[in-house]
């Protein structure tokens, strides 16, 4: 019934009066019939807005145009009494519009809709949302503050954030929000705008507003620039008095007024008037701008240039209230310049001020009629010449309904690391290893923050130290963090968004932050206004993280563990140390995910491939592995991934396709091998020329002489390996002491297992046993060890790096890698990487995580020919690019010409490739062939001593890759996968399905 009765109003409305004034040129001339047919074209041709204004405009009294002019207050918690008084404004005096303030969504609908019902012409609904509706509301999620959007390097989100206030405000049937907030928040004590600012910097300050305001306009609310000229630069709450901004008028044309010359470019709607005393515009005493004809009419009128609403901030506040009370503040305002005078202390007094002044020629009446006009078209623009009426129904659900979302994408986006100089962030796997505090200084209870440090570190241990708690309860709780963990996590909450009294923090709550900042690695991570940060600038790893909601609180933690990298940039300036523009930031590795598709659609039969299941089941239940995984790539793409058993006999922990292995000599082809590949392909490394060429520490020995193409073909002359670990151990087969420690410190950093360290010096040790070690040219094709530990050696003299980062940043990371890699210890949790041998020769402990070769170990776990640890996935990525003659996803990594040099049969007295291991020259005529029966001599590819193996066939575009463990727990004694042949009749599997 109401909208039938509001429709039919509106209706009404629109047929009252006059249709549209005729011209005063038609009634002061003489018509002949050709004037009146072209005054009669023109009015048929007046545009629709100008017709809806004017016959609105007709139908009001002069008091009733006045009353457009005013917008009072309305909230829909203070009850009935509340209620009527609007209801009497709006009905006896016929205010032009509404602010709401506190209440509830379905409540506000409602007196919106009763309050539209019972108005003559339909009203203005506005809102001071800068946060959106949660800003007022009860039942509504808020947005985060402009700070923190100030801390996001694009504006897309900013430009997403002014959408979404349109869309809650048009779903509850409000017209314009007062927002954006355009001050430069270039004082830090400022007590009423601060984190409303989008920062100190203007250019940041403008980026943001325009694209919040445009958000907003392009989706049907008109915004407001405020509060011009610019309440940055104050430390005085105009709430509460009239602030002073003694600043000259060059100075506020560089900084204050920019945000609101680019809003005003960008065709803000509106500009809303602050409280401000500043001379170097209006020198009168006790003006404050809202009500400066020099500020509102000479500066933003004329000089700007600007056409939209000039509005008021609040006529009730003591910034004007002081000096202005019962009408006289809206008469003032609206001689300054202004269209819209908000919150005046009474409407019925306003509208007789003004009428008065009107009556003694302070402002003409066509200038008022003008104000009058511009409100209506505003009116009409926003849609009020339309039915106004909102479905209540689901409105609280649909108001809130986008918040989350976008409050996690300007979480992700805004978020601050500060400090981080050694790189603790995010957490390596090592450090999550390690056993880890969670203190929360002012939460009462845990929180998603806790919660989420938790899920991602199990184990976790939370304290909450309350805003209640003394300084005498601190010392109990660092003595026990700093006896019983590695690290802490320091975590701020609910403190005050105000500077007043150090924002609210007590002495115990910065204190207990300090200390445990200075006993153990910490970070810490500040939840709210980044001005708090000013008191931990001395911390060595601070996150910024702007608010205080769980999901802000999920992000942090996300951005802690590395599931997230860090993007923001501080906004304002916190301390010396950390200015305006401070954040580091960094990328996470992209790791590459391989397509997949059925064996039927590359041309395998999936019913043959069954037999795979067979055949891990057999080596299972035989012992020969404890379990394993099969990779198998067709064409490029996946067409076979299943992961068997366990890693070790009996366990509860399955192997999965995140499993990572000691892939033992796959190192040779992986690592080393691709790594003189390039080198070669760059000019870098000759084949033909000899080891003394590159490792001037040969020179004087009878390997000085060897050539590097021998030395990859295995045909050198060295020996198969050298025993180093005999040299190392007591009488007692123990390690001895004079050369390991059992805890790393200086000369004694090179780990080899848990709780055991080499001597540094003692690689020099090795290297004289190498080149003493007998030399045999003519023994002709023996597979050594030694061959790729030079050629290790040879790479790293060469690039000037060690191995494992040249390979790395070569390419692991640029093709996007996850797993691949040397020290695996140091990049992923134990519990991923499968045991190998519960070694008893000189390490005496299970190795996991540790490299299972004995000599790699001594060389600090990273070796030419042993040391790599992968997952099958990246190492098919690897084969693949290989198969692709050295391409992948688009991108040269090696020359075609180069690879196929190194992956062709080289030798003349043995199968080998230059690196590679290939297809036996007979394979046909032996009984089990190698690496299968049915492997082309096109295959190319390498096996690994714990029960692993790559192989890529160019003639079938087949990748084979077989991982496990056999290995476990008794070493190399275990035979049984080489005597079932798993690993041929596994690849011979997927050629069979070829056929």
């Amino acid at each position: 019934m109401m909208k039938q009765l509001l429709v039919a109003g509106l209706t009404g409305l629109m047929l009252t009066g006059s249709a549209i004034p005729v011209p005063p040129s038609v009634l002061t001339k003489k018509k002949d019939k050709k004037t009146v047919a072209q005054s009669t074209t023109t009015i048929r041709k007046q545009d629709p807005a100008s017709a809806w204004v004017d016959s609105v405009f007709n139908s009001l009294t002069p008091d009733e145009r006045i009353a457009q002019l005013i917008m009072i207050r309305a909230h829909s918690n203070l009850g009935q009494d509340h209620i009527n008084a609007v209801v009497k404004d709006i009905q006896d005096n016929k205010v032009g519009g509404v602010i709401f303030f506190q209440g509830g969504p379905v409540r506000e609908a409602n007196l919106t809709n009763y309050y539209q019902s019972i108005s003559k012409v339909p009203l203005l609904v506005a809102i001071d949302g800068e946060w959106g509706l949660g800003m007022r509301l009860d039942s509504v999620i808020s947005l985060p503050r402009n700070m923190m959007v100030g801390a996001i390097q694009d504006t897309t989100l900013a430009y997403e954030y002014g959408k979404l206030l349109a869309e809650q405000c048009k779903r509850i049937g409000i017209h314009i929000d007062f927002a954006p907030d355009m001050d430069v928040n270039n004082n830090p004590n400022n007590p009423v705008i601060n984190d409303r600012s989008f920062g100190e910097n203007k250019y940041q300050v403008a980026r943001m507003g325009v694209a919040m305001i445009k958000g907003m306009q392009d989706n049907g609310v008109m915004a407001s620039a405020k509060h011009f000229p610019g309440h940055g630069d104050t430390n005085v709450d105009s709430h509460l008095d009239l602030p002073s901004i003694n600043k000259t008028r060059k100075q506020l044309d560089s900084l204050e007024l920019y945000p609101f010359r680019a809003a005003i470019a960008a065709g803000v709607g509106s500009v809303m008037i602050g409280h401000l005393y500043i001379p170097a515009i209006d020198p009168k005493a006790n003006t404050p701008t809202s009500i400066s004809y020099k500020a509102v009419t000479k500066l933003l009128r004329e000089e700007l240039g600007f056409e939209g609403l000039t509005i008021t901030d609040a006529l009730e506040m003591k910034g004007i209230g002081k000096f202005y009370s019962k009408g006289q503040e809206s008469l003032q305002s609206l001689l300054a310049g202004n269209d819209l005078m908000i919150l005046p202390s009474t409407a019925k007094g306003s509208v007789d001020a003004i009428r008065k002044a009107i009556k003694k020629g302070q402002i003409s009446q066509e200038e008022v009629n003008s104000r009058v006009k511009r409100v209506l078209r505003a009116k009409y623009n926003l849609g009020l010449n339309k039915p106004q009426f909102i479905d209540t129904r689901n409105i609280t659900e649909d108001i809130n309904a986008k918040t989350d979302s976008l409050r996690r994408k300007i979480a992700e986006k805004a978020i601050t690391l500060l400090g981080n100089d050694d790189k603790l962030i995010p957490f390596s796997p090592a450090m999550t290893q390690q056993k880890l505090a969670v203190v929360a200084v002012g939460a009462d209870a845990s929180n998603a923050f806790i919660e989420a440090v938790k899920a991602a570190k199990p184990g976790t241990d939370a304290f909450v130290f309350t805003s209640k708690q003394t300084v005498e309860q601190i010392a109990p709780i660092v003595s026990k963090i700093q006896r019983d963990y590695k690290a802490v996590i320091i975590s701020l909450h609910n403190f005050s968004r105000r500077p007043a009294g150090n924002f609210g923090l007590t002495m115990a709550e910065r204190l207990i932050i300090r200390q445990l900042q200075q006993e153990l690695p910490s970070a810490t991570v500040v939840f709210g206004n980044p001005y708090a940060l000013q008191y931990f600038c001395e911390a060595p790893h601070l996150i910024a993280a702007y608010e205080d909601d769980s999901t802000t609180q999920k992000v942090a933690a996300d951005i802690l563990f590395g599931k997230l990298a860090p993007e923001g940039k501080l906004p304002v300036t916190v301390c010396p140390s950390f200015p305006a523009g401070s954040g580091v930031t960094y990328k996470l590795n992209e790791y590459t995910c391989l397509p997949e598709s059925t064996p039927e659609k590359e041309g395998l039969n999936p019913q043959a491939l069954l037999r795979i299941d067979n055949l891990a089941s057999d080596m299972i239940s035989r012992g020969a592995a404890p379990g394993c995984e099969v990779l198998a790539l067709k064409n490029g793409k996946v067409v076979f991934n299943r992961c068997y058993g366990h890693f070790e006999y009996n366990s509860k922990e399955p192997v999965t396709p995140k499993s990572i292995y000691d892939v033992a000599s796959v190192t040779k082809v992986c690592a080393t091998t691709l790594s003189v590949m390039k080198l070669y392909d760059e000019g870098k490394i000759n084949l033909d020329a000899t080891l003394g060429t590159y490792l001037p520490f040969t020179q004087g020995s009878d390997k000085a002489g060897l050539k590097i193409r021998d030395v990859l073909l295995h045909q050198a002359g060295l020996v198969a390996y050298i025993p180093f670990y005999k040299e190392v151990i007591n009488a007692a087969g123990e390690p001895d002491t004079t050369i390991f420690h059992s805890s790393a410190g200086p000369g004694y950093t090179t780990r080899v297992a848990e709780n055991l360290y080499l001597m540094d010096a003692y690689k020099d040790t090795l290297w004289k046993k190498i080149l003493d070690s007998k030399l045999n040219t003519r023994q002709g094709y023996v597979y050594s060890d030694l061959d790729f530990i030079f050629l290790g050696k040879i790479v790293e003299e060469i690039s000037g790096k060690p191995l494992n980062q040249y390979v790395q940043d070569t390419f692991y990371g640029p093709l996007g890698l996850e797993t691949t890699g040397f020290l695996p210890r140091n990049r992923f949790p134990l519990s991923q990487i499968a045991p190998t041998e519960r070694e008893s020769i000189y390490r005496m402990q299970l190795l996991r995580g540790d490299v299972h070769d004995p000599t790699a170990a001594m060389f600090g776990e990273v070796a030419g020919h042993a040391g790599l640890f992968s997952d099958a996935h990246d190492l098919a990525v690897l084969m693949q690019m290989l198969l692709n003659r050295g391409t992948f996803n688009n991108k040269q990594y090696l020359r075609p010409e180069t690879v196929e040099l190194f992956t062709s049969y080289g030798s003349t007295i043995s199968r080998r490739g230059l690196g590679f291991d290939k297809t036996e020259k007979n394979n046909a005529s032996r009984h089990e062939g190698y690496p299968s029966r049915l492997a082309t001599g096109a295959t190319f590819g390498h096996t690994g001593f714990t029960g692993t193996c790559v192989w890529a066939d160019p003639s079938t575009g087949l990748v084979f890759v077989f991982l496990s463990n056999r290995v476990y727990p008794n070493g190399g004694a275990n035979t049984k996968i080489s005597a079932l042949n798993t690993r041929g009749k596994m690849m011979d599997v997927f050629y069979e399905a070829m056929m």
